[in-house]
């Protein structure tokens, strides 16, 4: 079974902003910032197989986080379980960002 996967406004603003982050980071490098925003649709594209991967978040059950490794550091996503077949993607953060915006 495949679940579709959703994202909210909040993880799309998120994408942009770690894109233009990593773009900042790099000088300007399109292909560094290209390959860090496939690693973490890569790894969100997987919840639609398996999305009870992730460790919980807090208290409820149905939401997740998954964490997304690259390099030294990397990406967290948090997502909810909606049914049995759709995961919301509600924000996306770095590694080192205190917590979701």
């Amino acid at each position: 079974m495949s679940h579709r996967i959703r994202f909210t406004e909040e993880a799309r603003s998120d994408i942009k902003r770690l894109y233009a982050f990593a773009l900042d980071a790099s000088d300007g490098d399109r292909l560094y910032a290209d390959r860090i925003i496939e690693t973490i649709e890569t790894a969100l594209t997987m919840l639609a197989t398996t999305p009870f991967v992730g460790r919980k978040a807090a208290e409820h059950a149905l939401q997740r986080e998954l964490v997304i490794g690259l390099g030294s550091a990397g990406f967290v996503a948090l997502y909810e379980v909606e049914d049995a077949d759709e995961v919301t993607i509600m924000s996306v953060r770095h590694q080192r960002e205190d917590d979701y915006r």
